[in-house]
């Protein structure tokens, strides 16, 4: 059960469990590929193939473990016919062998199965290979000792179009058989009945089975079976509970649909579902049954249900689908007959619907349908309802399987999403262990990228992923989700998704590298979305949080990335920038965001002579006198990275180079040092050539000043930034010469102190050839 009183954030990943994440995230550093050598004898088929193999020659993985890294590889759909060869019996030992997606295995990889001891076999999906095939993959031991045989999704059709099972005869000993959604046929059963004498468990759900005739002949041994989804001729429905009747010995019977509603042809072309009640009907049969799957849409009285129950020891009891578990012998404790303290699968209450995804999970629809009604569970203004008022990550658990284990299925991902969204929302997210919102961060950036032109789920995913924790703590993949994020902006006109969008979007952007924010802020589209809704705004002079997210959007795209600069350019931002300063005057939430990109096109010199209009400069030096130090710091920054420049096209401005380099010394000069850290940066080298000997003493000013603003106020950061980038030798050689104002030479040397103070600098570098300057 789950502990509601002790939540996940306190139960990290188990080391085992993170060491086998790590090595199937990291097959290519820890494994290399080598070629078997040709067999001089020409007795192996296999001579001359690629084969994977452990770097480390000592390496050994015992059993459980090397078993835990198969299922990790294939949950993870890393397994392949190469990295199969990985589990040679040389390194690793395989007794029990769970393949549940073996779609991208053929015979080259499954032979490395012959050099283990295999007891239990799971190959579900098998298209490249036969089921014949597998079995000729197996060891002498593994063919004379396999127990159990699961080939659900697989194929028995050999080259000409049969269905060929005669291999199965060669497993003697097999007890349990799954041949689920497979060509198996009433020739093929009539085969294993007779040829595998110690079978008891059988699945036979959704074959071409048509008549169960032949399991009277092992009515004495069989326990288990599963005929889930089966089609009968119309008129053998007696026949059909008379043979099952006579099953004696079972333990557990699935007679479930699969399906929400019966075909109108079965009927005319003689295929049908026996009918439920008939084999309720007889209370007394199936004297040892346990365990009763009946789930599907056909009518239970609930009379004749519970007489059958009350005649048998049913632990066990699936009714999903079906309006009877929602009845108060399953539901309310206090019912005269009460059966809801057994397991049952059902969408009457929580436990009914927790047991049915966990049952069902091999089952598509039955999956999709459960989630759809646990979403309506965790809504809050639905009964039943399922409390959550803390992290369920038990049932987030299940979720993140559902939608891993059928990730192109629409109605799984539709309603997968929507349940991630009510059970980690709000408050919710802060209590839940930062893996587990990377899973379901995860799972809807898939769900996203799989289905794009789905509103709804496109939306479900935005509102999950729009969370501050998330968007802060998680580690993800912050590049795919901003793509998809953008892809979305692009593709709807709904404001509140657009919202979420660029939100998501400016927060991203910082967070993602300088050669990712150039992919992404180059891409056309992109920028004219986000400045189509700046110029919506602007004419509209509305100021809200979607201007906001927008503006900080682009200029954090723009950041260290002339690409993305070059693309706002060429599709008039320019202009459209200078009509948002003037249209919103003094709001220092616009005028801030709108030079903190302009500040992005001055770092490049080949882009500065688009800054260079008098209506620009005009407003910029406006800008520079600002009373709010923010406004004014970002416009001295363009202004420094302007003067910087020793272009002509100073000489056609309205006002010299020298008077607004004179304006920057000044106002720099009267700044006291804010308490708040006004602005981020990724990177110092910008700066490094503002701070040459020869420079203006204006603009050396304010790049140094900048530097000692961020260095002082987070100097874990900015310290170890400046001394990585060589940041502290261009300030030495600044501090070094005799002709650096003092004014500038002091900051320079707070700013040096303060790397000396953070371990990065010795001090012993800082007095090195130069004199010191003392400011008064």
């Amino acid at each position: 059960m789950y502990d509601k009183d002790n939540p996940l954030l306190h139960h990290p990943s188990p080391l085992q469990e993170t060491s086998l994440d790590y090595i199937v995230d990291n097959l290519s550093k820890i494994c290399k590929t080598e070629t078997t050598s040709p067999d001089p004898t020409g007795s192996s088929s296999n001579s001359g193939e690629l084969k994977l193999k452990f770097k480390d020659d000592q390496a050994f993985f015992h059993t459980e473990l090397s078993e835990h890294l198969l299922m990790r590889l294939c949950e993870k759909k890393k397994l392949d016919d190469l990295v199969l060869t990985l589990f040679n019996s040389e390194t690793t030992r395989l007794r029990h062998v769970k393949l549940r997606d073996a779609s991208k295995l053929s015979v080259k990889g499954l032979r490395t199965l012959k050099g283990h001891k295999i007891v239990e076999l799971e190959a579900m999906g098998l298209t490249k290979a036969t089921v014949t095939d597998l079995i000729s993959c197996l060891g002498e031991w593994s063919l004379q000792n396999l127990r159990i045989l699961n080939v659900a999704n697989s194929t028995f059709m050999d080259s000409n179009k049969f269905c060929v099972v005669v291999a199965l005869s060669k497993l003697r000993n097999l007890q349990v058989l799954n041949v689920s959604r497979t060509e198996f046929n009433k020739t093929s059963l009539e085969l294993v009945v007779e040829d595998l004498p110690r079978l008891e468990n059988l699945n036979i759900s959704c074959t071409n089975v048509n008549d169960i005739t032949a399991l009277r002949k092992c009515k004495h041994r069989l326990k288990y079976l599963s005929m889930s989804g089966l089609k009968f001729p119309f008129a053998t429905s007696d026949l059909v509970v008379d043979i099952l009747t006579e099953l004696t010995e079972l333990v557990h019977l699935d007679v479930s649909d699969d399906s929400d509603e019966r075909d109108p042809c079965d009927i005319l072309i003689g295929g049908a579902r026996f009918k439920i009640s008939n084999l309720l009907q007889r209370h007394d049969s199936l004297p040892n049954l346990h365990s009763l799957d009946i789930s599907g849409t056909e009518v239970i009285y609930a009379k004749l249900l519970s007489n059958f129950l009350l005649y048998h020891n049913i632990q066990c009891l699936g009714i999903f689908l079906n309006e009877i578990c929602r009845d108060p012998m399953f539901t309310d404790p206090s019912h005269h007959i009460y059966f809801g303290d057994r397991v049952i699968a059902g969408f009457g209450n929580e436990r009914q619907i927790l047991e049915s995804l966990r049952r069902y999970i091999d089952r598509p629809f039955y999956i999709s349908k459960a989630l759809y009604f646990l979403f309506k569970m965790t809504t809050g203004n639905f009964e039943p309802m399922i409390e959550n008022s803390s992290p369920r990550v038990d049932i987030i658990s299940m979720v993140l399987t559902c939608a891993r284990e059928y990730p192109s299925v629409f109605p799984i991902q539709m309603a997968a999403t929507a349940c991630l969204f009510n059970l980690s929302k709000a408050e919710l997210s802060n209590r839940i262990h930062p893996r587990i919102l990377k899973e379901i961060v995860k799972t809807d950036l898939d769900a996203m990228e799989t289905f794009p032109q789905h509103q709804q789920l496109q939306k479900n995913a935005l509102l999950t992923i729009y969370s501050y924790r998330i968007l802060q703590e998680v580690e993800f993949d912050k590049f795919r989700c901003a793509r998809l994020v953008l892809d979305c902006l692009c593709s709807w006109q709904d404001h509140y998704m657009n919202r979420m969008s660029v939100a998501i979007c400016s927060i991203l952007a910082a967070k993602i590298s300088t050669e990712e924010t150039s992919e992404l802020g180059s891409h056309p589209n992109y920028m004219k979305k986000l400045l189509s809704i700046v110029l919506e705004r602007t004419q509209d002079k509305v100021m809200d949080i979607m201007m906001k997210f927008t503006l900080s959007a682009l200029w954090n795209l723009t950041d260290d990335s002339p690409r993305t600069c070059q693309v706002f350019l060429d599709e008039n931002g320019m202009n459209l920038y200078i009509n948002v300063l003037r249209s919103f005057t003094g709001v220092l939430a616009i005028e801030t965001k709108v030079l903190g990109l302009f500040n992005n096109i001055a770092e490049v010199p080949s882009l500065r002579k688009y800054l260079m209009v008098d209506t620009f400069i005009e407003t910029l030096r406006n800008l520079l006198h600002s009373e709010s130090i923010e406004v004014s710091y970002f416009a001295a920054g363009i202004v420094a990275h302007l003067t910087s420049d020793t272009s002509q096209q100073w000489l056609t401005l309205n006002i010299s180079k020298k008077l607004i380099s004179k304006e920057l010394w000044s106002v720099v000069n009267s700044w006291k040092l804010p308490e708040e850290e006004m602005v981020a940066y990724r990177s110092f080298k910008p700066f490094f050539s503002l701070l040459q000997i020869e420079q203006e003493e204006s603009v050396q000013l304010w790049a140094v000043w900048a530097i000692h603003h961020v260095c002082s106020k987070n100097p874990r950061r900015y310290c170890e930034m400046l001394a990585n980038q060589g940041g502290h030798s261009v300030l030495l050689s600044l501090v070094r010469n005799p002709g650096t104002h003092h004014v500038v030479a002091n900051i320079v040397e707070q700013v040096l102190q303060t790397m000396v103070e953070n371990g990065v600098l010795c001090q012993e570098e800082t007095l090195k050839e130069r004199e010191i300057f003392v400011g008064f």
